[in-house]
């Protein structure tokens, strides 16, 4: 998958990030039983310490957290501002009860602009990150065999044509893991916030937002291009497991020094 056309500095960066932590991260007991997600030290550095280095790096001015689980945690650790970074704060009362799908529609009417949606599990290199900065994109990583989670399918233009449930080994095309992270054009937004409405009054609040980018992308409303994470430094922490290979990743004698170029399999 080639990303060349991926880089289009015509486009306007998007300067706007909002990371979804309302979880109560319950596979990572007992290290979240006392600490929200997002605040696992992963080779000293926390998750969510690492993200706000990286939206620095490339420029970020806003930051918004949808809070749930240990909500002031978060907020003792990080403030109201990072250097350049304003951060706001929502919290969703019902997070031991909803799923992603509702810590979006939480974000619907604090931010009306262009941004980088994320998930509070997610170490990466600054650099995964470069092309990310603009509408309507969404990190993928070819499917291996010990990634899990859902799948999509891509054109030769890299576009997004499908999302699938699950990771069936029996499919004729080739798949692409989803690394969780998107950027959405305000146009695209709105469109996502009248299907997120629909969901939410349908009592629909226990699903992943990916049913809602699955059923746009069937029907063309959404059309999102791929960005490729393949063998590129990232991890998606849920378990202890992967924590310890998380810090193999990025060991903490590279936090402050230099950032590794590969992925380790």
């Amino acid at each position: 998958m080639n990303n060349d056309s991926v880089n289009d500095c015509g486009q306007n960066r998007i300067t706007t990030a909002l990371l979804l932590a309302a979880g109560t991260g319950s596979r990572l007991f007992p290290l979240t039983e006392n600490s929200p997600k997002c605040l696992t030290l992963v080779s000293d550095k926390s998750i969510i310490n690492r993200l706000l280095k990286n939206l620095k790096s490339q420029g970020f001015k806003r930051l918004v957290i949808v809070t749930g689980h240990l909500k002031e945690c978060i907020m003792d650790n990080l403030g109201e501002k990072s250097g350049d970074i304003s951060i706001e704060y929502i919290h969703s009362s019902l997070y031991k009860t909803t799923n992603n799908i509702y810590s979006l529609w939480m974000a619907r009417h604090i931010i009306n602009e262009p941004f980088v949606l994320f998930e509070s599990d997610l170490v990466l290199n600054t650099k995964l990150l470069d092309n990310m900065v603009y509408p309507d994109r969404m990190a993928v990583a070819l499917m291996q065999p010990w990634l899990n989670g859902t799948t999509v399918s891509i054109d030769k233009a890299n576009k997004v044509t499908a999302f699938q449930k699950g990771t069936n080994k029996a499919y004729s095309d080739t798949r692409y893991k989803t690394v969780n992270i998107y950027s959405f054009s305000l146009l695209s937004w709105k469109s996502i916030i009248k299907l997120l409405n629909q969901y939410i009054l349908d009592g629909n609040v226990n699903c992943y937002y990916e049913s809602i980018f699955a059923e746009m992308t069937h029907s063309k409303s959404l059309v999102l291009e791929s960005v490729s994470f393949d063998h590129q430094p990232w991890f998606e922490i849920d378990t202890l497991k992967d924590l310890a290979k998380a810090e193999l990743l990025f060991p903490k004698e590279l936090i402050e020094v230099e950032e590794p170029e590969t992925i380790l399999a």
